[in-house]
């Protein structure tokens, strides 16, 4: 059965597509049978995966509110070992047009549910918002990475979502756990980049990655170019970052199928 780790924090900027992308990218090279989920109406996974949403006939919105088959909209990508459920900009009225669906909540988690066991992995990108699809996400998902920028106001907001997570854990998903907080845009030249590290260490202790996400120039250039950064800069210091994250993820998780 395939662990789905959602991507979630409701502040904007904070580097959510870029790990969605990254880390399922990293995962597929490092041989899991990975599915990243595009569930951000922005689509900028999609684009950054090498798909135009503006010529995507079906995506999540569909599957989700039309009850259209997830497995007859997975589009393959440049990376083996690596699909894509699209995302397209009519996701913005999704949760208008689910309101009154039974069992709102759980759309998402019933998409999902005919193809989790194909793979290994499979990763939610989640929109900058605690709304309707986001809480789908979670609801759907056995754990959430909670990506941190090393900036100031880093922690602001980050309560809102613990509290948001504890509620679902309660009320939709009781499974849910924290896979851990990731702290991102790390520039070790900022003294506030490393006051940032430490304050979230001190605050959440074993509950963040060891891995620490550079601000990178050729990880903002790769979704210009509709690849990943390990396709685009193998060996750019964000893509071996986001490889040693998929590390840390697949040991913690007790899988051993590739050494790191």
């Amino acid at each position: 059965m395939g662990k789905i780790i959602a991507i979630a924090n409701q502040k904007g900027g904070v580097g959510k597509t870029t790990t969605a992308m990254n880390l399922a990218a990293s995962l597929a090279i490092l041989e899991y049978k990975t599915l990243v989920i595009d569930a951000d109406p922005q689509a900028n996974t999609t684009s950054g995966l090498g798909h135009n949403p503006k010529e995507i006939n079906s995506s999540i919105y569909e599957c989700m509110v039309d009850g259209i088959e997830v497995k007859d909209i997975i589009l393959s990508t440049e990376i083996e070992n690596l699909d894509l459920v699209p995302s397209h900009i009519d996701l913005v009225g999704a949760e208008v047009e689910m309101i009154n669906m039974d069992n709102r909540e759980e759309k998402m988690k019933e998409v999902i549910q005919p193809i989790k066991d194909s793979y290994d992995f499979i990763v939610i990108d989640c929109s900058p918002s605690l709304g309707l699809i986001t809480i789908n996400a979670l609801t759907a998902a056995n754990s959430v990475i909670i990506p941190v920028q090393c900036e100031y106001f880093a922690l602001e907001g980050l309560g809102k979502l613990l509290n948001t997570i504890k509620i679902i854990q309660t009320r939709l998903n009781p499974s849910l756990e924290i896979e851990g907080i990731l702290l991102t845009m790390y520039d070790v030249r900022l003294r506030l980049s490393n006051q940032v590290v430490d304050e979230v260490k001190i605050h959440f202790k074993n509950m963040v990655f060891e891995t620490i996400i550079p601000r990178n120039v050729r990880l903002s250039e790769a979704p210009s170019f509709g690849m990943p950064a390990i396709a685009f800069d193998a060996d750019g210091k964000g893509a071996i970052a986001y490889l040693n994250l998929a590390g840390e993820i697949a040991k913690k998780n007790g899988l051993q199928k590739v050494s790191n």
